[in-house]
C-alpha cells in the first residue's frame, strides 16, 4: 500500500513522506529532529525506517533538521551538487552524500525517484517525481512559474503536492518590504493561487486524481482562500470535487493525508 503523506508544510517548514511498504522516503527535512520523530510517530513510523532524505533545495524551511537526522540515523542524503553546497546542514558523512541530477532518474529500494528542475531563487533545486507500484506521484513546490518541462514530468500522477503558496493581492497589500514582495511574484519566487488552480485543472484533465496545495505563506494566504481559488477553477469547468477528484490544502504544522 503506498502511503504519500505531507508531515509539515508552509513558508515555516517542509517534510513529506512517501513508502511503498517497503521503502521509506523522506522528502525534506524543515523541521528539528525532535519534531520530526514526533511528526513521523503520529503516522506509525520510525525514523530509524527511513531509507533516504530526498532534498529539493537549501532554504531552512526544508533543510534545518537534515544534517542532525543524517547523522543521527546515517540516512543518505540524495541532493543536486548545488543543493549540498549550498545548504547549512553540519557535516554529512561522505558515504551519505548522494548526488542527483535533474532529469536522470533513479531508484532507492523498490522507488523509482525522478528530480526535476524547477525555477526558485536558490542554488539547483529541484521537484520530485515517484513511481510507486506501477504509478506516479508528485511534489512541486517553490516555483515561481509553472514551465512546460514542470508540466511534463507531473502530469500522470496519481496525487500531487502542489504549491499555491500566496494570494497576489493579499501579498501586494501586505506588510512585506517591496524587495521580498518582487521576489516572491518573480519567475523565481512562489508558486500564487492562481497558477496553483490552473495547473490542477490541466492535471485532472490529464488523470490526477488527487491534489493536496501546499507551502501556503502565512502572511499572504489562507487555506480556505488556496482551496476556493482552485475549487472554483475545476467545478468551472466541469470537474466534480470529491467525486471525480479530491482536493485538499496541507496543514501547516501536522501531517496531512490525501
Amino acid at each position: 500500500m503506498t502511503r504519500f503523506i505531507s508531515l509539515i508544510s508552509g513558508s515555516s517548514g517542509n517534510a513529506a513522506f512517501i513508502s511503498d511498504g517497503n521503502t521509506n522516503l523522506l522528502i525534506d527535512c524543515g523541521m528539528s529532529g525532535v519534531r520530526l520523530k514526533e511528526a513521523l510517530s503520529a503516522i506509525d513510523v520510525l525514523p530509524e525506517s527511513i531509507d533516504a532524505l530526498l532534498v529539493t533545495h537549501e532554504h531552512i524551511d526544508h533543510v534545518k533538521g537534515a544534517g542532525v537526522i543524517s547523522r543521527r540515523y546515517n540516512i543518505p542524503v540524495y541532493a543536486t551538487e548545488g543543493t549540498h553546497i549550498a545548504m547549512d546542514a553540519g557535516k554529512i558523512s561522505d558515504e551519505n552524500t548522494q548526488l542527483i541530477y535533474p532529469g536522470s532518474g533513479f531508484e532507492i529500494g523498490s522507488i523509482a525517484v525522478t528530480p526535476f528542475t524547477i525555477p526558485h531563487d536558490a542554488r539547483q533545486p529541484v521537484g520530485f517525481t515517484f513511481m510507486v507500484n506501477g504509478e506516479k506521484y508528485a511534489l512541486a513546490t517553490d516555483m515561481g512559474t509553472m514551465t512546460n518541462d514542470i508540466l511534463n514530468n507531473i502530469t500522470g500522477s496519481k496525487k500531487i503536492i502542489l504549491e499555491s503558496n500566496h494570494d497576489v493581492e493579499m501579498l501586494r497589500m501586505g506588510s512585506y518590504p517591496f524587495p521580498l514582495k518582487q521576489r516572491i511574484l518573480g519567475n523565481s519566487g512562489h508558486l500564487s493561487n492562481a497558477i496553483a488552480a490552473k495547473t490542477a485543472l490541466y492535471l485532472v484533465e490529464h488523470g490526477t486524481e488527487h491534489i493536496m496545495l501546499g507551502h501556503l505563506s502565512q502572511e499572504n494566504n489562507r487555506p480556505e482562500i488556496a482551496m476556493m481559488e482552485t475549487y472554483n477553477m475545476l467545478t468551472a469547468s466541469g470537474v466534480n470535487v470529491g467525486s471525480d477528484m479530491t482536493l485538499k490544502v496541507a496543514d501547516r504544522y501536522k501531517p496531512t493525508f490525501f
